[in-house]
């Protein structure tokens, strides 16, 4: 995506997510983990997948509040390692800026 279409990574790393909750939206990401197995789990568009997952269904357990409470429950640990790992990187590496 780099290459051809010349986003950045940030663009880049949007559209993998965004397209991952969209598959799963339509019902599409089961089946595509089913046929391309783990190349399909990857963490990037896994993300958008689970937090598409969690808030449907917190939704059906809690109602509207469920829908923001879901999607953190299925990527918590995701985040939390994120942010973690984000910290240490700046203390190691002294980010500029």
């Amino acid at each position: 995506m780099f290459d051809v279409f010349k986003l950045t990574p940030g663009h880049t790393l949007t559209t993998l997510v965004v397209a991952g909750a969209v598959l799963n939206g339509f019902g599409l990401y089961e089946p595509l983990i089913d046929f391309a197995g783990a190349g399909a789990s990857v963490p990037i568009t896994s993300f958008g997948n689970s937090l598409v997952h969690g808030a449907m269904d917190g939704a059906e357990k809690h109602g509207l509040i469920g829908v923001v409470t879901g999607m953190f429950e299925i990527t918590s640990s995701g985040i939390s390692a994120a942010i973690i790992f984000g910290v240490i990187g700046a203390i190691c590496f002294k980010p500029k800026g």
